[in-house]
């Protein structure tokens, strides 16, 4: 794969999902590459970069806030800002919300307790980077995995996101009592996006379904 496009993974203390995205940009004939927390990078050596999924610092603080003052979050912003695609899966969203890449915040789920299922997404606006071409497979099925998945945002922040077309998936029977049943957001340039379920998770049918695939596919 030495011809193939870089993709940089970030790991931070508790990352627990970063094998499997691994796997999952193996699986689409991309090279992916470990981006450790402590540790700034050059941001034009790659075409993309995720966030996995995990307990980032343990949550001990509020999931994401601690992953956000990390080193390597100063060259996820500084990608983020030339246009390169960055990607959030669960813990990641949280993170990218909590450094300001994306509006918002993740809170506790409703129940108060944490949810481990399988969902159905609609997808409401499309996303260049990732999944394009999910346009035409909506609803997607797709897990989750969170204690605190729940989105929040002001009334005058929704209706921004609204208005802006950055509502990237919702739920099609809200799980967590997110706001709007909103399931991810993008930023206003559309080039930095966060997800609750695992994409990664529904690569192939043995998995349970690959409707995660498409998100790595359009990288290629």
């Amino acid at each position: 794969m030495s011809g193939s496009k870089r993709i940089g993974i970030l790991r931070f203390l508790g990352t627990n999902c970063d094998r499997d995205v691994w796997q999952a940009i193996e699986a689409v004939g991309l090279a992916p590459e470990w981006l450790w927390y402590q540790d700034r990078f050059e941001v034009s050596r790659f075409a993309a970069l995720i966030l996995p999924g995990g307990f980032s610092y343990g949550d001990y603080l509020r999931c994401g806030a601690l992953a956000a003052k990390a080193p390597v979050m100063a060259s996820v912003r500084e990608a983020a800002s030339r246009g390169v695609p960055v990607l959030g899966i669960c813990n990641g969203f949280q993170i990218l919300c909590d450094s300001g890449l994306l509006p918002g915040a993740l809170v506790r789920n409703e129940g108060l307790r944490f949810i481990d299922q399988w969902v159905e997404l609609n997808l409401v606006n499309s996303c260049p980077a990732f999944a394009p071409q999910a346009v035409a497979k909506t609803p997607s099925r797709l897990p989750i995995a969170h204690g605190e998945g729940r989105f929040y945002v002001e009334a005058e922040g929704l209706k921004e996101l609204q208005d802006q077309g950055q509502i990237w998936w919702t739920y099609a029977d809200n799980p967590n009592g997110s706001m709007a049943n909103i399931a991810g957001v993008m930023n206003r340039e559309k080039n930095v996006a966060g997800l609750m379920p695992h994409p990664e998770r529904a690569i192939f049918d043995w998995m349970g379904g690959d409707d995660g695939r498409s998100f790595f596919t359009s990288l290629v």
